[in-house]
């Protein structure tokens, strides 16, 4: 993706298409040749064995980091791109810091060593989007397929109303949540140790140094590719979960997290792009488990999306093509899991409890 980037940047024309199309086109036809990898790894890999893995997870910060600022610097200074040609390529841009760095930044997050932790937090701040860091940790993998979870797509809910929804719902659900453990510690809002402060200090200095090399353009080249991002994690979100909703057991109770409330993937091609994001099923069941040993599962204990999620997120974005894709699937899903529930019309609505202690 970087070599496209810097491709259409000194270019121009149609080379700024270049990086949306191979994130979405070229890599879904590479799926299709490559086919799917059912190969399960050993969870019992030492950890020095994977240092090559989690190399290119350290040292992606600095190279996204370069290649958006180098790209706003260069963009604003040099003559030969349009105005079109500017806002094609920094949707490129964002489709880089969306699919590969919040992928790397929701990896870095979940990992126990405060040079990963600050990682993942530095490629969110370059989004704008670091609340996503307590939203994820904190609310989406505790009440994952209950209603406090605003990331778990609704049964029959289009992308574009879900994606209204977290955007206006999630930062204060993330505010929440971390108030709620500050309480719990006898701390305030206002203490130090809320990473608020340290989310807000990130995004200024992300937003100052894109104004400082680029001017009012460049804060807008910068915000441009901050919302395209947000908007494929969100989309990558609405995949993960479509449908898929835990069993209530009473008074706010549910069933815990197995790797069934996940839709998993086994495209290899995406799955080498997206780190085994994919492998969603296990890395809900396991969530401190490494990426490069998340294992698979079958239909019988996951459920499985038809393509990889580049062409999945694309057909998220017309509402209708998806419904009559993934409805069917979730229908025999519910068929497979839960026979006995007659009545979905309070798990489709979100309308069931919250669950038990949530904020």
């Amino acid at each position: 993706m970087v070599p496209l980037a810097l491709a259409g940047a000194t270019q121009g024309g149609w080379t700024v298409f270049l990086l949306p199309v191979y994130g979405w086109i070229v890599t879904s036809i590479l799926d299709a040749i490559a086919g799917l990898n059912h190969d399960n790894p050993d969870t019992d890999t030492p950890e020095e064995k994977l240092f090559w893995y989690r190399f290119i997870t350290l040292v992606w910060f600095p190279v996204q980091a370069g290649l958006l600022y180098g790209l706003i610097w260069y963009v604003t200074h040099a003559g030969h791109l349009g105005a079109w040609e500017r806002i094609v390529l920094f949707f490129g841009v964002g489709v880089v810091t969306g699919s590969v760095g919040i992928t790397y930044a929701h990896e870095l997050m979940h990992q126990k060593t405060r040079l990963e932790r600050w990682l993942g937090d530095l490629l969110l701040a370059s989004v704008l989007y670091s609340h996503f860091r307590t939203e994820h940790l904190l609310v989406h993998h505790r009440h994952v397929g209950t209603p406090r979870d605003g990331v778990t797509a609704r049964y029959n809910e289009g992308f574009h109303r879900m994606f209204f929804r977290v955007l206006t719902e999630g930062p204060g659900s993330a505010w929440r949540a971390e108030r709620q453990m500050l309480a719990r510690a006898g701390r305030g809002v206002l203490h130090p140790s809320n990473p608020f402060w340290r989310y807000g200090l990130l995004q200024l200095v992300a937003l100052g140094l894109a104004f400082a090399l680029g001017g009012w353009a460049g804060l807008g080249l910068f915000l441009w590719q901050a919302l395209v991002a947000i908007w494929q994690l969100e989309l990558v979100n609405y995949v993960e979960h479509y449908g898929l909703t835990r069993r209530h057991l009473g008074d706010g109770r549910y069933e815990h997290v197995l790797p069934r409330h996940s839709w998993n993937a086994d495209h290899r091609v995406t799955n080498w792009l997206l780190i085994n994001l994919q492998r969603h099923s296990d890395h809900h069941y396991k969530p401190d488990r490494r990426f490069p040993l998340l294992q698979t599962y079958d239909a019988a204990e996951a459920p499985q999306l038809p393509l990889g999620y580049p062409a999945m997120t694309a057909l998220a974005m017309v509402p209708p093509l998806w419904r009559r894709r993934m409805n069917p699937r979730v229908r025999e899903w519910r068929r497979r899991h839960y026979p006995d529930i007659t009545d979905w019309s309070d798990y489709n609505r979100g309308t069931l409890p919250m669950p038990k202690g949530a904020s």
